[in-house]
């Protein structure tokens, strides 16, 4: 998938989950979504294209990280914690499109996962079955 295409896709799963905002606090070249003030999603553009940050369990970091070349340490943020999705380009192929959205859907669950239930938009059990490398 080209960088566009990420962000895009990336783009249009965040905003079909409850809560979702999506804010520059960093500035017009750093996109961001969050749910109830809480990171889940960044987006960027760096020498290898557009890509996209996401959250996810130090597991499944490690597993992703080893299962696709597309995948990525969490560019600027805690490596055990976060991923880095990167467009396709020489000697990495990047992830399909039903795959990204599972990935974000992922990284909003953790994220709501740890807000107080009073504050939760959605139940996180409620989402899509979680991804798998």
């Amino acid at each position: 998938m080209d960088g566009t295409s990420l962000q895009d896709t990336a783009r249009q799963r965040a905003w079909e989950l409850p809560g979702s905002e999506q804010v520059y606090p960093f500035g017009p070249e750093h996109e961001v979504f969050k749910v109830r003030g809480r990171v889940f999603l960044l987006m960027t553009e760096l020498e290898a294209g557009p890509v996209v940050t996401l959250k996810a369990t130090p597991l499944d970091v490690e597993a992703l990280r080893e299962s696709h070349p597309g995948i990525g340490p969490g560019y600027h943020m805690n490596k055990r914690h976060w991923i880095t999705l990167y467009p396709d380009g020489p000697g990495r192929e990047g992830v399909r499109t039903d795959f990204l959205e599972e990935l974000v859907t992922e990284s909003y669950r953790l994220v709501v996962g740890k807000l107080p239930r009073a504050d939760r938009p959605i139940e996180p059990a409620s989402l899509d079955a979680r991804p798998r490398p």
